[in-house]
This record gives structure tokens, C-alpha cells and sequence, in this order.
């Protein structure tokens, strides 16, 4: 572990020599400045994590200089140590940044307790910056943020494909970002000043499918009022991305493979040939595998549409890119729903890195930004990343509750409520948690339901006794 740099700023040399002897010796290395000045110096090029500094100082004030550390690098700590010490003096170095304020005669102990918790501050602190900076690099990738090996492969081979017009496959579970890659592919593409094009083939009808990719004439069907341009000739010069590919009917497969093979189509009830100049892109969720076997994909089309496949890895896989991810979505939704929330407590921290992510990146977003509406504070806290759950907190949610029979619905809460707190040992974050409400939410339902004193005066289990 790197040594911590603690800069004394004390005019006092015999003060400023003690406090530098007592760091010194507690694992710690110091420089001292005696003004405001030198001070300022020593931060800029010598880069200390913490500062210890008086407010009054010979040649500047102590505030400004506070205030100018906490703009030059938010990361360091800085402990205010004055023998003036006032409430108002204190919540002036506080306002301004100051994590810690002690008064002189300085008590070792307590100095010692602030200088490690500060260094605890500073290294979150740092790491965060550290992502900010990281999240910023990524420009070329839009929201694809990562810094695993997997998706730093995928990065090269998006590089290397995208400067070509070879049709692509993206593979990759719900939630993994297939539509992003293929907005990163055109974005750095030749078609980049070119349209793209995207239809989700899950969402739209399969009697409509054949109408939208290829249009329509006016009368072609029952309900053709007017002619329609299909989305091929609108993605004409750019990109056209079919996202689960694999719900295209087999017909409209049939007819999708021509396009590609003679590079023209009629649409539906038209006699005009259409020659179409676009790129490829397919994305699906679903084994290839699998859909080949079962017909789901015709094979002729599948090589047309494959000339190169990409697969994106599952969040799970890749855990090392949650914390950069949980920076990029912290800040993001911080900006947008205008809420000062900065930082993650340690404990969800681990929470994020221990939960499976069935949903993949699409699910932690949708959690960050939850947290961020509901957080109480400027750290997300574990009780903010509700409902998400851990596995042992899921277990009692499989068990059945005993309805009597013609039981009300407001009776039926009241009785899941009761019988989930009583699993709980009446662990009301727990039993919010398994229910899948939000905290403040079953309070509501103990005040509705006259159970606020039964939950309060229920004994909590007792923590085993230490050796």
C-alpha cells in the first residue's frame, strides 16, 4: 500500500515539528509549510493525500487557501488544527471542505482517529475520480463503459468492423447493450453521416414485419389507405439494424435474403424496383444455436447476416466493470434529476458487486437510478438499492402465506405483512426487501394497520456472545 502524504501547514515551527513527528511515526510521511503561501506550493507539487492546516495563517486566509485545495483536488482531505477554536470557526472550515476540525492542544489519540478515517475518505475519494476520469475516456464508445479484458476485445473488434460493410451479428444476453454496439458501429463507420435505422422485430406484429421493413402501396391490404416508406429505403446510405432478428417470420426471412443477394426489393403491392444501399446490422438474445435447429432462422440467411459475429459478455462476467459503470450511471441521473449524490456507501458497494444481474447493464441502471431519486443523502446506501435483493434475502419469498378463506384484499396485506416480519425476526428492512416496497412505504402499511407498537416492542435476536 502507497505511503500517505500529510502536508503540515503550521506557522508555528514547535507545533508544526510535533505534529510531524507523531504522523511520521504512525506510518504516515510529512512535509510542513509555515505560510499560506509555502503551503500552497507543496499541495500543487507534492501532491499530499490529507492537510493539516491552521486557519490563521501569517499571509493568507485560511478559508480562501481551504477552498482553493478543495478546487485544485476534491480528493484531499484536509483537517483544520486552530487554537481558536469556536463553533462558528468550525463550521466555516466545514463549509468550505474541511472533513475534520480539532483544537489546540492537539489530543494525539483523536488527531490519529481523524488523520485514518480522512485517509479512508480519501482513497473512496480518489478511486471515484479515478472513475470519473476513466468514464470520460470513452467517448469513441458512447455509453458502452468498461475497462474489462472481455469488453476491451469487443472494443477492437467494434474498430475493426465498423470501417468495413460487412453485415454483423450481435449476440449477447437482455440487457448487455446489443443496441449500443450497433450505434458505436455506425457512429465510427463511413455511413456515420448516413441515417440508422432500427426496428425491433419482437415488438411489431409479424403481419406488419414484411409492411414496415419493405413498405406498402396504397390499397396493397386492407387497411393501406396510403402508401408507406419502408424502413430499408429510409436507411438508405446508413445503417439498418433488425434487433431480435430472429422474430422476423420465415416468409419475410425469405424475402430479406433476395435483398441481400440481389441488392433490390419491390414493396408490398408495388411494381417499381427499389435498389437499397445499406448496412447490415442484426442483434438477438437467443442461442443461434438453437433457433437454427429449430427453424427459427433460416440457415442461408443466417451466413448473409454473420459475416462477422459479436458477443457481448454478461455483466456477471465481467464484475470488474460495475464500479466504472455504477460512476457513469451515478453521474448521469445525478445531472438529470438535478440531486447532489456523489458517492456509494461501502456496504452497497459490496452489495452491487455481490448481486447476479440477470438483467445485465439495463438492470443496474435502472437500480442506480432509483437509488439516486430515493437516496436521503448525497451516498447511495444499501437501503437505497431496494428491492434489489441478496439470494439469502429472496429464500422466505418462495414460501406460501396461509389466506383463510374470504379474507379481504386489505386483509390479505395486512396478513403477508405480519407473516413477513415474523420470518424476519421483525427485520423491517428485511421484510421491505422481500415484500418489494420501499421502506418508508411499509411504515405506511404498520400505521394503516395499527402494527407500528406490535413491530417496535417485538424483541430483536440476539448477536452471539463474543469469546
Amino acid at each position: 500500500m502507497a505511503v500517505t502524504r500529510v502536508l503540515i501547514i503550521e506557522d508555528n515551527r514547535d507545533a508544526a515539528d510535533a505534529l510531524t513527528l507523531l504522523v511520521e511515526s504512525h506510518g504516515y510521511t510529512a512535509r510542513t509549510a509555515a505560510t499560506g503561501e509555502e503551503g500552497r506550493t507543496v499541495f500543487r507539487n507534492w501532491e499530499a493525500h490529507l492537510v493539516l492546516m491552521d486557519l490563521v495563517l501569517p499571509d493568507v486566509a485560511g478559508l480562501e487557501l481551504l477552498r482553493e485545495f478543495r478546487e485544485i483536488r476534491p480528493e484531499a482531505q484536509v483537517i483544520v488544527v486552530t487554537g481558536f477554536g469556536t463553533v462558528s470557526a468550525a463550521v466555516d472550515a466545514m463549509a468550505a471542505g474541511a472533513v475534520s476540525f480539532i483544537e489546540k492542544p492537539v489530543d494525539p489519540n483523536m488527531l490519529l482517529a481523524m488523520l485514518s478515517k480522512a485517509r479512508e475518505r480519501g482513497a473512496i475519494a480518489a478511486e471515484n475520480q479515478r472513475l470519473r476520469d476513466e468514464v470520460r475516456d470513452h467517448t469513441s464508445f458512447s455509453s458502452l463503459v468498461a475497462r474489462s479484458e472481455s469488453m476491451r476485445r469487443l472494443f477492437h473488434m467494434i474498430d475493426s468492423v465498423a470501417v468495413t460493410d460487412a453485415s454483423v451479428l450481435i449476440t449477447g444476453e437482455s440487457g448487455t447493450g446489443k443496441e449500443l454496439v450497433a450505434s458505436a458501429i455506425h457512429r465510427i463507420s463511413r455511413r456515420v453521416n448516413g441515417p440508422l435505422i432500427k426496428i425491433n422485430c419482437a415488438a411489431i406484429p409479424h403481419e406488419l414485419i414484411e409492411s414496415e421493413l419493405f413498405g406498402h402501396k396504397r390499397g396493397a391490404f386492407t387497411g393501406a389507405v396510403s402508401d408507406k416508406t419502408g424502413l430499408m429505403e429510409l436507411a438508405d446510405g446508413g445503417t439498418l439494424l433488425l434487433d431480435e432478428v430472429a422474430e422476423v417470420p420465415l416468409h419475410v426471412q425469405a424475402k430479406l435474403l433476395r435483398v441481400l443477394q440481389d441488392r433490390e426489393f419491390r414493396p408490398v403491392g408495388g411494381s417499381r424496383s427499389i435498389q437499397p444501399n445499406f448496412r447490415l446490422l442484426s442483434a438477438t438474445n437467443v442461442n443461434i444455436d438453437s433457433a437454427l435447429s429449430q427453424g427459427k432462422i433460416r440457415e442461408d440467411l443466417y451466413f448473409r447476416i454473420n459475416t462477422v459475429t459479436l458477443s457481448i459478455p454478461a455483466l456477471r462476467e465481467r464484475p470488474e466493470d460495475i464500479p466504472l459503470l455504477v460512476e457513469y450511471f451515478l453521474t448521469k441521473f445525478s445531472s438529470l434529476h438535478e440531486r447532489e449524490v456523489t458517492s456509494v456507501h461501502p456496504d452497497a458497494a459490496k452489495a452491487l458487486m455481490d448481486y447476479s444481474w440477470p438483467g445485465n447493464v439495463r438492470e443496474l441502471e435502472h437500480v442506480i437510478e432509483r437509488a439516486v431519486i430515493v437516496a436521503e443523502s448525497a451516498e447511495i446506501t444499501r437501503d437505497d438499492l431496494m428491492p434489489l435483493t441478496r439470494e439469502d434475502e429472496r429464500q422466505p419469498q418462495s414460501r406460501s402465506f396461509a389466506i383463510p378463506p374470504h379474507y379481504t384484499l386489505a386483509e390479505i396485506e395486512k396478513l403477508a405483512i405480519v407473516q413477513t416480519l415474523e420470518r424476519t425476526h421483525w427485520n423491517k428492512r428485511k421484510a421491505a426487501s422481500i415484500l418489494g416496497v420501499y421502506r418508508p412505504t411499509l411504515y405506511h402499511k404498520l400505521k394503516k394497520y395499527n402494527l407500528i407498537g406490535q413491530a417496535d416492542a417485538r424483541p430483536r435476536p440476539k448477536k452471539p456472545a463474543e469469546e
